[in-house]
């Protein structure tokens, strides 16, 4: 049976809804950005750009860096606009747009998120890159697809002790990266850990203005969760929907993290966009040989 409308919605040109976006229009490699200003932060080093488009916060150019052709999207911030974007390009090269049937040889995205995020731990200083290894989801966006393949329960269930998790909330899980990305982006000066992901800035993360928390004690708690080679380095927003969407449909994800404050100490980058700025050439220094 083919997809109904209702699911799989297509605007007039035939473009997928929200992205605006044709199958070609995109690359099989895509560099994932929150902030839609930072996409012409990367394609500013491209040596020409195919195509360009923006719908809300979602803008995507297309083009060629040396001879690598690569597509830029902004996500815009949180997990839902995660769950937006990545099922709409994997319907973009999984999904026969015209008969709206499920393709019967599926396609595979390179999936490399650059970001920012602030780290939870003293020694991983402000200016620092990180690779996550692992993405700690506790915002539940997960929740509604069937994750038993993907998730980690052994490590889940000692999170879950040690942060004395509320039965109401939705069980965290904790997602691996893709060990393929990783190799073509590991190196001596960058940092790994596993990225916490917040479904909201405040409240989520543990920030008070004028609202009291659930648990005041929660960020402490996360910051000294340890269990065998685990620990959590640092904060964000969209890694774990990133990584969990990427494994159940097939694709493969990285989320590289320019380091910008440090909760642990308080301390904030001077200048974080020199240090965006930085994670970007070195991002695209490897990107080319995947």
């Amino acid at each position: 049976m083919p997809i109904k409308d209702s699911e799989l919605i297509l605007n007039p040109d035939g473009s997928i809804y929200h992205l605006n976006l044709k199958p070609e229009n995109i690359s099989d490699t895509i560099i994932f950005v929150g902030d839609q200003d930072r996409v012409e932060k990367i394609t500013q080093h491209f040596d020409s750009i195919e195509f360009s488009t923006q719908k809300r916060e979602f803008k995507t150019q297309t083009g060629y860096y040396q001879d690598k052709r690569l597509t830029v999207i902004s996500t815009g911030i949180g997990p839902d606009n995660i769950d937006i974007v990545l099922n709409e390009l994997d319907a973009l090269v999984n999904i026969d747009l015209e008969t709206r049937q499920p393709k019967e040889e599926l396609s595979s995205l390179n999936i490399i998120r650059i970001g920012t995020s602030g780290s939870l731990q003293e020694d991983i200083p402000v200016d620092a890159f990180l690779i996550s290894t692992h993405a700690l989801d506790i915002n539940g966006m997960l929740h509604f697809y069937q994750i038993d393949g993907i998730s980690n329960p052994e490590v889940e269930d000692a999170f879950i002790k040690h942060t004395n998790w509320d039965k109401n909330k939705a069980r965290p899980i904790i997602i691996e990266n893709s060990k393929f990305l990783e190799k073509e982006f590991e190196s001596d000066k960058i940092f790994k850990g596993m990225t916490g992901t917040a479904g909201g800035f405040y409240g989520p993360q543990g920030r008070v203005l004028r609202l009291p928390l659930k648990d005041a004690g929660l960020n402490s708690k996360l910051d000294n969760f340890v269990y065998k080679d685990f620990r959590i380095t640092n904060f964000e927003m969209e890694t774990s929907v990133i990584y969990g969407l990427s494994k159940l449909l097939g694709h493969e994800a990285l989320s590289l993290n320019a380091i910008i404050a440090n909760r642990a100490n308080g301390d904030f980058s001077k200048n974080p966009k020199k240090t965006v700025e930085k994670l970007i050439k070195y991002a695209l220094e490897r990107i080319i040989n995947i």
